[in-house]
């Protein structure tokens, strides 16, 4: 039976596989976190300020060791999607060269338009009536670029799209669906947000983002399904996950 998007659904569908695959996708987010910290505390605290070659080494490391992770998460959530009734190989959850470099393009792109504004802005200081005008116009046009290309990853992961690509079709994903898709990123930001105002009085409260760090990319992965699912017309599979 065919099944429209629900939001309740999708966070129903993502909980219970991040529930049944809890050790396994925590044990990466553990791997994940802990290789990342280090890299950026050898760049920080290691490598000296003034060398800028090797603290840009550094940086770049980073970007791909951040871009394999991520990429990887998203490949291991699908993987244990498509794999509920038969075991998987580790294999199957290690990201290609071509994902990763789709990936950092993209990322390159979107840091190459805010920086470009930002040196339009600077140059407005002595003008401050356009230069906040043109703050708040680029203010919303970047939210609704960001919610219409919010599903590049999965697609990058899931269809093997190279990075323009990947762009157009989220764009095309998210055609019909804004509302939904405004409520679904609501939902993420309030599992991200209320981790992050209660680690303020409680610090402690902060290992909370080994948890909501990947069910919030779950959730985004159910829903890129979901939303595909409704624009082809086809039985549903997730909606049925128990």
């Amino acid at each position: 039976m065919y099944h429209p998007f629900s939001i309740a659904e999708t966070t129903i569908a993502a909980w219970n596989i991040f529930r049944k695959n809890f050790i396994t996708i925590i044990v990466y987010s553990l791997v994940s976190f802990i290789l990342l910290a280090i890299i950026a505390s050898v760049i920080e605290f290691i490598i000296p300020s003034e060398s800028f070659w090797s603290r840009m080494a550094g940086s770049f490391l980073l970007l791909f060791v951040q871009a394999y992770t991520t990429l990887g998460l998203y490949k291991l959530i699908f993987t244990v999607i498509d794999s509920e009734y038969y075991e998987f190989e580790f294999s199957q959850v290690l990201p290609s060269f071509r994902m990763i470099l789709s990936y950092i393009v993209v990322v390159f792109l979107i840091a190459f338009m805010i920086t470009n504004l930002q040196f339009l802005l600077i140059r407005l200081d002595n003008y401050p009536n356009i230069q906040s005008t043109i703050q708040g116009i680029a203010t919303i046009i970047g939210l609704y670029i960001a919610l219409r290309i919010m599903f590049f990853i999965t697609f990058i992961v899931d269809d093997h799209s190279a990075s323009l690509e990947s762009l157009k079709q989220s764009f095309q994903l998210t055609k019909g669906y804004m509302l939904k898709v405004i409520v679904m990123l609501l939902i993420i930001l309030a599992l991200i947000a209320l981790p992050a105002l209660l680690a303020v009085v409680y610090p402690i409260i902060s290992i909370a983002i080994v948890f909501t760090y990947p069910f919030v990319n779950i959730i985004l992965a159910v829903t890129y399904r979901k939303l595909v699912y409704s624009h082809q017309d086809i039985d549903d599979d997730i909606a049925e996950t128990d």
